[in-house]
């Protein structure tokens, strides 16, 4: 689970930024909030940003998914660290970029941090903190790794510390040089955490050409459900050369796909999704339809160009919902802009669909930027489980739990008191009709 996350000097974030998904004394809605007994507090399934453009929502999405990918791929030899320090004035600009990951792994909790330049990491430390003590396992500054007097005698640490690169974690190194004593960390990052961007694509079709697939079951199930005017997915076999791709990647895939590997494809042009494998020395096409009843009750097949970018959406999102909803999942899954395409009754029903399995021994999480402020609803969210981002006149973001201004009840109109600008991250806009558009059309 996420317990919080921390940031500094990155894009409009220019001071130190945190949020944190420990649950406040708030009662409404405690029966689903998961409850760590080891450390006597309460972490919340859940948790809503919302703001205006620019306001820092995406942003913030854009810091996790640089910290994951920066643990999970690393960077190449003589690369670029690709962080971004905020720009609107001329000392941020050479300051280190800093971030913090607090995390529940196995009922133990981890705070893990660095910073960065562009050129390299300036720090980074691994905390363990276990319900008796406090552990720093590294502490890794002015070149040296400052280990736990426990790992200081292991040489296998040693040697992964002495081949770490200057523009490299050395949670990363560690874990490329086969040293296992950090990997529960690692793995959280590359198999819990899950970003899903406004234009991601669904990364799991290829269980769809797997009718014996749960997700295959359950997506058709639900997608039923949804009035998507979608009665089932299916797969067709497709002539390999019939794929809309550049030949080079043809040739490429022909070179590169053997009896055991599966490539996935999507056409970004059709919103077509394909797979190709090899069987039996030969390469073998599928191609990801839509079915739909008509008027006879047969089935009709579309395209997926032919379907509405919401229900597209909703294709690319459930699955990750769905996940979460599985038997003893811990997935922590972020969502930019849950709403694109989606009409708000659909985006609650899947909000409260996750919801209604979420109780005391839960350990999954979905975090979510939104612009739709009918999710704004104290029915459906409590006040710590929502946030906005705003931007100052300086161009500088911020974020603040809902649960910090002591006159919004739980009982109150909270939508209302954020139109009425009393909780920030609305839009400040200042638009004069009479100089920039014509008057008839204001």
């Amino acid at each position: 689970m996420l317990i919080g996350f921390e940031i500094e000097n990155w894009m409009s974030y220019k001071g130190k930024t945190e949020f944190s998904m420990i649950a406040s004394r708030e009662r409404q809605h405690g029966e689903r909030v998961p409850k760590i007994p080891k450390f006597q507090s309460r972490i919340l399934p859940i948790a809503s940003i919302y703001g205006g453009n620019a306001s820092g929502k995406t942003n913030f999405f854009k810091a996790i998914d640089f910290v994951k990918d920066f643990v999970v791929e690393g960077t190449k030899p003589d690369s670029m660290i690709l962080c971004e320090p905020f720009r609107l004035d001329n000392e941020s600009a050479d300051k280190p970029t800093s971030f913090k990951t607090v995390m529940l792994i196995d009922e133990v909790i981890y705070d893990y941090s660095f910073s960065v330049t562009r050129k390299a990491v300036i720090n980074e430390r691994l905390v363990q903190i276990t319900s008796t003590n406090e552990k720093v396992l590294y502490d890794r500054k002015d070149g040296n790794p400052n280990f736990h007097k426990s790992l200081k005698r292991d040489g296998l640490l040693k040697f992964a510390f002495m081949g770490t690169r200057p523009n490299q974690l050395f949670l990363t190194n560690s874990v490329s040089q086969s040293v296992d004593t950090f990997r529960n960390v690692y793995d959280w990052f590359k198999n819990t955490l899950v970003l899903i961007a406004p234009d991601a694509r669904f990364g799991r079709y290829e269980s769809f050409f797997d009718d014996s697939d749960p997700l295959f079951k359950k997506m058709n199930t639900i997608l039923s459900q949804l009035d998507t005017g979608i009665a089932s997915l299916k797969y067709i076999n497709v002539p390999f050369d019939s794929i809309p791709i550049p030949e080079q990647i043809k040739i490429k895939l022909k070179e590169d796909i053997s009896d055991k590997t599966v490539a996935k494809l999507h056409s970004p042009d059709t919103s077509e999704r394909y797979i190709v494998m090899r069987v039996d020395g030969e390469l073998i096409a599928k191609k990801l339809v839509a079915y739909h009843k008509n008027k006879s009750g047969s089935d009709e097949k579309f395209e997926f160009q032919q379907e509405s970018d919401g229900s597209l959406r909703v294709i690319d999102l459930l699955p990750s919902f769905i996940r979460l909803s599985e038997f003893n999942s811990n997935r922590v899954i972020i969502v930019d802009e849950l709403n694109r395409s989606l009409h708000t009754q659909l985006t609650k029903q899947l909000i409260r669909c996750y919801l209604a399995n979420c109780d005391e021994k839960y350990r999954s999480q979905l975090l979510f930027t939104t612009h739709d402020l009918l999710l704004m609803d104290q029915q459906l969210l409590r006040r710590d489980e929502m946030w906005a981002a705003d931007r100052d006149e300086e161009g500088i973001s911020s974020l603040r739990a809902f649960i910090e201004f002591k006159e919004i009840r739980y009982d109150k109109d909270i939508m209302k008191s954020y139109l009425q600008g009393r909780l920030g991250g609305i839009p400040k806009i200042t638009l004069k009709k009479d100089k920039v558009l014509n008057d008839r059309k204001c």
